[in-house]
């Protein structure tokens, strides 16, 4: 595949991926072809921002569980009000680093 579309598609999602992982993915960028990028452009990533002000605001009702497709803790947070506010405080430090690992699942579902 073409440098430029790979250093386009790391320079405008780089921030949604963990940092340790986009030289892994740039190295697998440059083996797919043309119609498996557009697929994964096309893929409904996570932004990591919008989790957090979730997680800030929501967070004690396990919406940002939700929105991570953790049903079953979001069901859990959501009954122990946020772990009685422990669960949600652990959760405002750690959510953007979720976030970015879901967003990585999804690319290697793609790209392998």
């Amino acid at each position: 595949m073409e440098q430029n579309k790979i250093e386009t598609f790391i320079a405008s999602m780089g921030s949604k991926f963990p940092s340790e992982k986009l030289m892994l993915m740039r190295n697998q960028l440059e083996k797919v072809d043309d119609s498996k990028l557009m697929v994964i452009q096309s893929i409904q990533y996570k932004d990591t921002t919008t989790l957090l002000i979730v997680s800030l605001f929501l967070g004690s009702l396990g919406v940002d569980r939700f929105m991570l497709g953790e049903t079953g803790l979001g069901v859990a947070k959501l009954l122990t009000c946020g772990g009685m506010g422990i669960w949600t405080i652990i959760d405002w430090f750690t959510i953007m680093g979720r976030t970015r690992e879901l967003n990585y699942q999804k690319f290697t579902q793609v790209a392998f």
